[in-house]
């Protein structure tokens, strides 16, 4: 420490008071650090920054000032993580010291620490012994629906492709039957624990053990995930998995060291609100760990995040770090009606962004140390599709990660229709594998006639869907009259909550009509989803629009749009 800085904190310790509490200091510069990207980046990390032409010495990557933190530790409690992202540290005191650190000449900004509380939590758990019908036709539609067959037939299977894993630990990994091959082949690279500090993480939760499961588990010769042959990255970065209140930082500092080891991809089944925070706030700036998302993918990360479980609950909405721009967020869909769960948290983000971006199954079955269990969470929709990820990685390494996620996006059932439930659908491994023609063929017509529009399936296309419960739809807040809870619960369809109680799961999106409302400024204020039952389907009045309002209307992998 320089001379000039001991003097300083000479003359500010003696103002110093008590009431401990967590901050961020920012600082302004790094001046004076010494920085070798060749050996301090893993060897992949290296290779994904040179694809994405990133520069090996960018300064974001260069490490805190040591003489600035120690600088502030002698005015605070103590010192916790330093970022090198945010080129901050954490600290533990209080204001009165703050109020001192804030004086210092390095120092940019000091921000209270964000606290927050986990809400991508499992529904239900049920230990399996033997798969029932339900069961089994639920592990093996939760990667048909992706087109599980089509990568299996091209030999893809993730191989090589690096993934961390960002969770509330691994207990039971190293027992897990559907792992057995990950852990004993040592496809995990390297581990850490950021709340102990140390690289042991096959403890705390089983939940990070089910979420790998996702990506890489195999009961026999039926996949649990997509990519069984991947690498693995584990970052445990909670201390237990209820509803108590977790530490930014330590995800934060997940994120990070993902880079520094080299992840392609980071999966996060951690969603996360807080009491500081209004819903309106989700817009991808306002949490740090969304910015560190959006960081990460910066820095040719393509991470994918689970939406949430809250749809039917207060919040609602996608949370954090999934509000995030240029990340891949993903909902959850119900196997037996096809269509987005109840539970599952819907967007857009404030700012009115497209969230989710895709979708895949909200039920699981999944491995854990004692065997199998059926679960249910955006927590196990995010790793089906961050497998799916990899493969799409293993087949075009020369692709960045935005390029890979436009691609996921434009794979998908529904696309290009969306809307703030299921995103662009469910991703299909057949728009990778297959030559893919760019025509579609017309299922339905539209008919105008005395400003009334008419919408009519074709004769050739038509099947009788079985009735859903009235229409299911969304609307903005404000810009809908089925914005009231009672109306989305009256109208959405019911889930049903486990396996054991149906054999049949859609492994294609339902032969329903699907279609959404976009106003003059780009952005959807309601969309539908309503049963077949004859040909002539819709009616709308032409009266009912405004000018620069848009009606987009899917069926069968055909849309129309109509300009007002």
């Amino acid at each position: 420490m320089t001379r000039l800085l001991s003097s300083l904190l000479l003359l500010l310790l003696p103002f110093i008071s008590v009431a401990q509490e967590k901050f961020w200091v920012f600082f302004t510069d790094k001046n004076g650090v010494d920085f070798d990207p060749y050996t301090f980046f893993d060897q992949k990390a290296i290779e994904r920054r040179l694809l994405h032409g990133i520069d090996l010495c960018d300064e974001s990557d260069f490490p805190v000032n040591t003489d600035y933190v120690a600088a502030v530790g002698e005015l605070c409690d103590s010192l916790s993580y330093s970022s090198r992202w945010f080129n901050a540290v954490a600290v533990y005191g209080n204001e009165g010291q703050m109020e001192l650190i804030r004086q210092l000449p390095f120092v940019q900004s000091v921000e209270a620490m964000d606290w927050y509380i986990s809400n991508v939590t499992e529904r239900r758990r049920i230990d399996l012994s033997d798969f029932n019908t339900g069961q089994v036709a639920l592990v093996k539609g939760q990667v048909s629906r992706m087109q599980a067959d089509k990568f299996t037939a091209a030999k893809i299977d993730g191989k090589g492709i690096r993934i961390c894993v960002i969770d509330a630990g691994f207990a039971g990994f190293t027992t897990c039957e559907a792992l057995r091959h990950t852990y004993n082949r040592d496809y995990v690279k390297d581990t850490y624990d950021f709340t102990r500090r140390d690289k042991s993480v096959y403890h705390g939760h089983s939940h990070g053990t089910m979420v790998v499961s996702c990506i890489a588990g195999k009961v026999d010769s039926i996949q649990l995930g997509l990519a069984p042959y991947a690498e693995f990255l584990l970052a445990r970065t909670e201390k237990a998995f209820s509803d108590k209140l977790r530490e930014e930082e330590n995800w934060l500092a997940a994120v990070e060291w993902a880079d520094k080891n080299g992840a392609q991809i980071i999966n996060s089944s951690l969603g996360y609100t807080s009491s500081r925070y209004f819903r309106s706030q989700m817009n991808g700036k306002a949490g740090l760990i969304s910015r560190a998302a959006t960081i990460a993918a910066h820095k040719g990360i393509l991470v994918v995040s689970s939406a949430g479980n809250e749809g039917d609950g207060a919040w609602k909405i996608v949370a954090s770090p999934g509000d995030a721009d240029s990340i891949l967020t993903v909902g959850g869909i119900n196997p037996w009606t096809g269509l987005h769960a109840t539970w599952s948290s819907y967007g857009p983000s404030t700012d009115h962004r497209l969230k989710p971006n895709v979708s895949a199954f909200g039920h699981a079955i999944v491995g854990h140390g004692q065997g199998y269990a059926e679960q249910v969470g955006t927590s196990f929709a995010s790793p089906l599709v961050a497998g799916f990820a990899a493969c799409v990685f293993q087949m075009h390494p020369d692709w960045k990660n935005m390029k890979v996620l436009s691609e996921i996006e434009s794979s998908s059932d529904l696309f290009p229709y969306y809307d703030y439930a299921h995103g662009y659908g469910v991703p299909q491994a057949g728009y990778f594998t297959d030559s893919v023609s760019t025509d579609t063929i017309p299922t339905f017509t539209i008919v105008e006639k005395e400003g009334k529009f008419s919408v009519q399936i074709d004769s050739s296309h038509y099947s009788l869907a079985e009735p859903i419960q009235g229409t299911y739809h969304r609307g903005m807040p404000g810009e809908s009259k089925y914005e009231m809870e009672s109306d989305w619960k009256q109208h959405h369809i019911p889930d049903q909550e486990l396996s054991s109680s149906s054999s049949y799961v859609y492994t294609q999106v339902p032969d329903y009509v699907f279609y959404h409302i976009e106003n003059r400024d780009g952005y959807v204020k309601q969309y539908f989803v309503i049963s077949v039952h004859q040909t002539e389907v819709l009616e709308f009045l032409r009266s009912d629009f405004t000018k620069g309002e848009k009606l987009r209307i899917w069926y069968k992998g055909f849309m129309k749009t109509i300009e007002f």
